[in-house]
C-alpha cells in the first residue's frame, strides 16, 4: 500500500509541475484548462478501472493477469495473487473434503450425520441400504420421520447412547440384523453408525446350535453306558445278559468315538488353509476302497452296481476325498431298506469329472436339501440314530469339496430315492494316460 500511495503521490506532483510549466509558457488560463482536462481524463481512467476491478471481485480470472499502466496495474497484479492464493486454497480444501467423502463411502459401516435437530445432513451408500434412506430425497428430514423402527425411535429420543441399540429386520427384505450406536459431537449434533451383524448372529446362533447339538449327541451314548455300568456294578447278572450288556455298551463307545473322530476331522479341515495341492489321486484304488465298504455294510442286504472310468482321476488330497465320497456312499446304504438298490457312477461330463450315487431309498424333503450339510442336521433324527450316523458326514462332504473347488448337487424324492452328484472343476479333472504323458 505504501508503494501505491507513493505512486499516486508522485503523479499527482508531476501533474503540477505539468501545469506550472504550462502556466509560465502558455498562460495561467491554458494551465488551468490543461489541469482541468487532465482531471477528467483521471477521473474517467479512475472510474473505467474501479468498474473493471468491481467485475474481477464478482467474477475473479485466476488464469492470467489484467493489464494496466500505473496503479492500477499494481493493483490487479496484487489482486491476482490474493485470488489465486485463495483459490488454490479452496481447491485444497475440496480435494480434502472429497477425499473424507470417499473415505467414508468405502466405510462397512453406515453413516448419518444429523443436525441439532436431528435433522439428516448427510448419509453414505451403506446407511442408504441400512435404514432404506435416500441421501437426496430426505436431506433436512427428521431421522426419525424416516426410520421409524420403534427400538430406533426410543434410542434417539432417549438421549443414552452408552449402548448400542441391535434392530432386527432390516434391510429390503426385512431380514438383516443392524447394530446401531449414536456419538453426540459438535454444536448438539450427532453422528449415527450401523453395522450389519447378521452374518456374526447366524454364526454365533450356529456355534449355539452346534454346542447343544454335540452336548446332546455325546449324552445319550453316556446315559446308556452310566445305565449299564450301574447296572453291571449293582445287579447279579447271567452270562449272557452281561455279554448283551457288553456288547451295548461298546457299540455306545464306538459311536461316541465316531462322533469325536468325524469333529477332529472338521476341525483339520476347516483349520487347513494350505491348498489341497496338485498331486494325482489314484481313484482306481478309491473306488474299490469304496466298494469294498459298501458291500461290507450291506452285507447282501442291497443291489449295489459300480461303472466306473478306469482311466479318469483328479488331483489333489487323496484322504479326503476319500473321507467325501465314503461318506456318501456309506449315507445311501444306510438310508435305503433291504432289497434297494444303489448304483454309484465315475464319469466325465463335458470337462468335469463327476461322481454320482443314486439310490432307492427313503427319499429327502424339497425343505430339508438346503440345510443337509450343516452340523447334526438330520431330516429324520429316530432313523439317523437307527442306523449308526454321526450327523457330521455331509458337513464333511462339504468342507473337502469346497477345498477342492468341488460342486454337491442333489436331487431327491420322498419315497422315491435319492441321487447325490459331485462335479469336480476342469483344472483337477484329468486322464490318466495324460499324467503319464
Amino acid at each position: 500500500m505504501n508503494i501505491i500511495w507513493a505512486r499516486s503521490i508522485v503523479s499527482l506532483v508531476l501533474l503540477a509541475l505539468v501545469c506550472a510549466a504550462i502556466a509560465a509558457f502558455a498562460g495561467v488560463k491554458a494551465a488551468l484548462v490543461f489541469g482541468a482536462i487532465a482531471l477528467v481524463a483521471q477521473s474517467l481512467f479512475s472510474t473505467y478501472h474501479t468498474e473493471r476491478l468491481w467485475q474481477l471481485l464478482d467474477a475473479p480470472v485466476y488464469g492470467q493477469v489484467p493489464s494496466a499502466p500505473g496503479v492500477w496495474g499494481e493493483i490487479y497484479y496484487r489482486l491476482h495473487k490474493l485470488a489465486k492464493r485463495w483459490h488454490a486454497q479452496v481447491r485444497q480444501v475440496e480435494q480434502q473434503h472429497s477425499r473424507f467423502i470417499q473415505a467414508i463411502q468405502a466405510s462397512p459401516n453406515g453413516v448419518v450425520m444429523l443436525d441439532d435437530h436431528d435433522q439428516i445432513e448427510w448419509c453414505n451408500a451403506i446407511a442408504e441400504q441400512h435404514f432404506g434412506l435416500d441421501a437426496k430425497r430426505d436431506l433436512r428430514q427428521h431421522v426419525t420421520h424416516i426410520v421409524r423402527h420403534p427400538d430406533f425411535v426410543r434410542y434417539v429420543n432417549s438421549h443414552r447412547y452408552d449402548e448400542t441399540l441391535v434392530m432386527r429386520g432390516m434391510g429390503e427384505k426385512r431380514q438383516n440384523t443392524l447394530s446401531v450406536q449414536v456419538f453426540p459431537y459438535g454444536e448438539n449434533r450427532k453422528l449415527v453408525l450401523s453395522d450389519d451383524i447378521t452374518e456374526l448372529e447366524r454364526t454365533d446362533s450356529m456355534r449355539r446350535d452346534f454346542v447343544a447339538n454335540v452336548s446332546h449327541e455325546l449324552k445319550t451314548p453316556l446315559t446308556v453306558l452310566s445305565g449299564f455300568l450301574e447296572t453291571l456294578r449293582e445287579i447279579p447278572l447271567e452270562e449272557d445278559d452281561r455279554a448283551r450288556y457288553l456288547e451295548l455298551m461298546e457299540q455306545q463307545a464306538a459311536r461316541m468315538r465316531h462322533i469325536v473322530d468325524d469333529l477332529l476331522v472338521l476341525a483339520k479341515l476347516e483349520g487347513d488353509i494350505k491348498s489341497p495341492g496338485e498331486q494325482a489321486i489314484d481313484m482306481g484304488a478309491v473306488l474299490r476302497h469304496l466298494q469294498d465298504d459298501a458291500m461290507t455294510l450291506s452285507a447282501g442286504r442291497h443291489k449295489l452296481a459300480f461303472d466306473v472310468e478306469e482311466t479318469l482321476t483328479v488331483t489333489g488330497v487323496e484322504t479326503e476325498i476319500l473321507s467325501a465320497l465314503g461318506n456318501l456312499v456309506t449315507n445311501a446304504v444306510r438310508y435305503t431298506p433291504d432289497g434297494g438298490s444303489i448304483k454309484v457312477e465315475w464319469r466325465l461330463f463335458g470337462d468335469r469329472a463327476a461322481f454320482s450315487v443314486s439310490d432307492t431309498g427313503f427319499g429327502i424333503p424339497a425343505a430339508d436339501i438346503p440345510r443337509l450339510t450343516e452340523r447334526f442336521y438330520r431330516v429324520d433324527r429316530s432313523r439317523s440314530r437307527d442306523t449308526g450316523g454321526t450327523g457330521l458326514g455331509l458337513a464333511i462332504v462339504k468342507h473337502v469339496l469346497q477345498r477342492h473347488d468341488a460342486l454337491l448337487d442333489v436331487k431327491s424324492e420322498e419315497g422315491r430315492g435319492s441321487t447325490f452328484t459331485v462335479r469336480f472343476p476342469p483344472q483337477r479333472s484329468v486322464r490318466r494316460q495324460t499324467i503319464h504323458a
